[in-house]
């Protein structure tokens, strides 16, 4: 009996004590305690939503400008529906400037430049060829003109889209082929209804004008993100990486030789270095869209109209060819088979300098791109790597045999082919490495003379000839 004077029900549970038992709430009660968890389960996804999107936002601030720029343009489209004088200048054709506007706006001036160029292109050609042809099938008569517009339809509708599948025309004018098909087609079927054709496609490409115009004007005017120094970027970063990576794969590979004692500090942070050459090796798809659409660039900043874009992919293909034989390293790491410590001892040191010499090559790579000067000190860097090469090869000529003792005496013996095979795997790989990375410098002297980098010694040179040129005029020959 309960204190209130109603029933309690117990039960026994297995240690011997009791439980209340409690009824349950009723249905109503039920459902709005329901509800309750639904509205509450909804507004917490809804408050992780945006914290990722604030996160979002804080660490790549140029999506966030994107699409405020995104924004402003298709409120300044949108006056030519609200103001009507504008409104009657163009009529319902101005949700073409709107769709043009959502289309073709991209992050970066190039991509944008690439589909309003296009999509100009494109619709011009496929209007006016369009316009042609329904001339040609009017003059026919009206028993042939269906038949010719469904022909001419049929065959550039064909050859249009088969010519897309061409590497060339795929790279440059995808996106204007496919609409040059999506306004041929509209033309030819709407000009066997529509008697007013000139004028209708007078007015969609005045549309679509007015949209591509605005695209490129706040793409380049409000914070313009380009194409070009973004894969210029990328390039000089992925340099450090790739210099970061070697010199990380080689350290942990010889962790715990030197000292034991630091066998689990930092290895979150050697983990992450020893993995930073992947980024090079993923970033083949977008170093190619960059460099496709820095083409369409115009000059800015350090770039010149022609800049050669096209040399960034030969250094991007160079630094991969590195990067596998890095990936090859990083899975020595990993490998069943480990070579002892009292092997790896023994070639420590060479490994290391070789490491640490080829890093400097890469890492001093990355500044010449970075800063577009041409070093004085690449070729003295890519000498001291030849020589670690060779000193390498040397300890691996001489390498001696182990001494194994016994209780009665001292006998040298050769170290077993499994302790050895680990060991002269990775030391393979790091001259391959350093010959891969010869190919890399290559391609940075060709862009850097291509894309008339700065040199220290003209730079100088400039500096004495201006000298002289002062001093002449404050110290004139009698």
């Amino acid at each position: 009996m309960a204190s209130g004077g109603s029933l309690e029900w117990r039960v026994n549970v297995g240690d011997g004590a009791t439980e209340v038992l409690r009824p349950e709430g009723s249905f109503v009660s039920r459902m709005v305690m329901g509800v309750k968890g639904f509205v509450w389960g909804l507004f917490m996804k809804g408050w992780m939503f945006l914290e990722k999107a604030w996160g979002i936002a804080n660490s790549e601030p140029k999506k966030a400008v994107h699409g405020l720029k995104v924004g402003l343009a298709l409120s300044i489209v949108s006056v030519f529906y609200y103001m009507r004088p504008l409104y009657e200048g163009i009529g319902g054709n101005a949700m073409w400037a709107i769709m043009t506007v959502v289309v073709t706006f991209e992050s970066s001036v190039g991509a944008t430049f690439y589909k309003c160029v296009n999509r100009v292109i494109g619709t011009s050609l496929a209007g006016g060829l369009g316009i042609g042809v329904h001339w040609v099938a009017a003059e026919s008569g009206d028993r042939f003109e269906p038949i010719i517009l469904g022909i001419s339809l049929f065959l550039l509708a064909s050859a249009t889209t088969f010519s897309r599948f061409i590497p060339s025309i795929k790279t440059k004018f995808d996106y204007g082929a496919m609409i040059f098909i999506l306004t041929f087609c509209l033309v030819s079927i709407s000009s066997y209804r529509v008697d007013k054709l000139f004028e209708l496609a007078h007015t969609r490409l005045t549309t679509i004008a007015i949209g591509t115009s605005l695209c490129i004007i706040i793409s380049m005017l409000f914070c313009p993100m380009w194409a070009g120094s973004q894969l210029h970027s990328l390039v000089f970063r992925n340099l450090d990486k790739l210099a970061d990576g070697l010199d990380g794969c080689v350290s942990e590979y010889f962790k715990n030789v030197d000292d034991p004692e630091m066998e689990n500090e930092d290895q979150e942070c050697h983990d992450s270095k020893a993995q930073s050459y992947k980024c090079v090796l993923n970033s083949k798809a977008s170093e190619e869209s960059m460099a496709n659409f820095a083409r369409w660039e115009p000059a800015h900043g350090r770039f010149g109209f022609r800049h050669p874009w096209k040399q960034y992919l030969e250094v991007g293909v160079a630094m991969r060819k590195c990067a596998y034989c890095i990936e090859a390293l990083h899975d020595c790491l990993n490998s069943e088979i480990k070579a002892p410590n009292s092997l790896k001892l023994l070639l420590v040191e060479p490994c290391k300098a070789l490491s640490t010499s080829s890093s400097k090559v890469l890492k001093e790579l990355s500044i010449v791109i970075k800063t577009m000067k041409k070093s004085t000190k690449i070729d003295l860097e890519v000498s001291d790597m030849n020589i670690a090469v060779q000193e390498l090869q040397a300890a691996i000529a001489s390498f001696p045999s182990t001494q194994t003792a016994n209780e009665e005496h001292e006998a040298a013996t050769i170290p077993p082919l499994m302790e050895l095979l680990p060991l002269a795997t990775l030391v393979s790989l790091l001259i391959e490495t350093a010959s891969r990375i010869e190919h890399v410098v290559n391609a940075v002297e060709t862009l850097a003379n291509v894309a008339n980098f700065d040199s220290e010694e003209e730079k100088k040179r400039s500096c004495l000839d201006n000298n002289d040129h002062v001093a002449m005029r404050v110290f004139p020959e009698a």
